[in-house]
């Protein structure tokens, strides 16, 4: 006979592994809808539609349509940082191409996210969520910097300031996502994806010795 104790413990923790998985449910039909729709016509009851539950199971686990936005956010960023984590053991152009590799290989995710940011910026409300998100990325930052700053100290790379080496990726990807939605240059690159993979691979060689011409004084100690 089981005891009553195991029992009870085996109920909550199935209770708990369902609410998860709704949970990450609605994260994802969330995003889903939103890459279809765009975050102007995506509300609350359609998220619930969607995965066929009612609007206030969604309330158990969101206190509003802003809340899933920064999680999705923090999930996203999570597992950029634990990514780059790994990458950084074994060297920072591993770091490189897992940067490129998750900003680019969905330019789409990658611009909501950043309308996303900026409407939860505006319109507040979670303010201890955004907190943790920069959180996260300082902690990208500082692994990134240790990492150049010892490819700088090894000779692999050219000694500017580590900030210039992680700004210059973000620069980059920056620039290819907003050309991949751009209607102009649409006509131009007639094959998107693999200009994205040209860019990628421009982003893991740039900034190595020899690569380029710098004058700057401001060298890196």
């Amino acid at each position: 006979m089981v005891p009553q104790a195991s029992t009870s413990i085996e109920r909550a923790q199935k209770k708990v592994q369902l609410f998860r998985a709704r949970e990450q449910a609605i994260l994802d039909a969330a995003l889903e809808l939103l890459l279809k729709y765009g975050e102007d016509r995506v509300t609350v009851e359609s998220i619930a539609e969607h995965i066929n539950i009612g609007k206030g199971t969604i309330y158990k686990h969101f206190r509003s349509k802003s809340e899933i936005y920064i999680q999705l956010l923090l999930d996203y960023e999570r597992q950029l940082t634990e990514s780059l984590q790994d990458a950084l053991k074994e060297s920072s152009a591993a770091a490189a191409r897992i940067y490129f590799d998750v900003r680019l290989s969905n330019p789409e995710r990658d611009r909501l996210f950043q309308r996303l940011e900026e409407r939860l910026l505006a319109d507040g409300g979670v303010e201890e969520q955004i907190g943790q998100l920069h959180a996260l990325r300082s902690s990208n930052r500082d692994g990134l910097n240790a990492m150049i700053g010892e490819r700088i100290r090894i000779g692999a790379l050219e000694n500017v300031d580590p900030a210039y080496h992680f700004c210059i990726c973000w620069a980059l990807a920056q620039g290819a996502v907003e050309l991949w939605h751009s209607p102009f240059f649409s006509e131009i690159l007639k094959d998107k994806d693999d200009f994205m993979e040209f860019v990628k691979d421009i982003g893991i060689n740039m900034g190595r010795v020899g690569a380029l011409h710098h004058t700057s004084n401001s060298k890196s100690e």
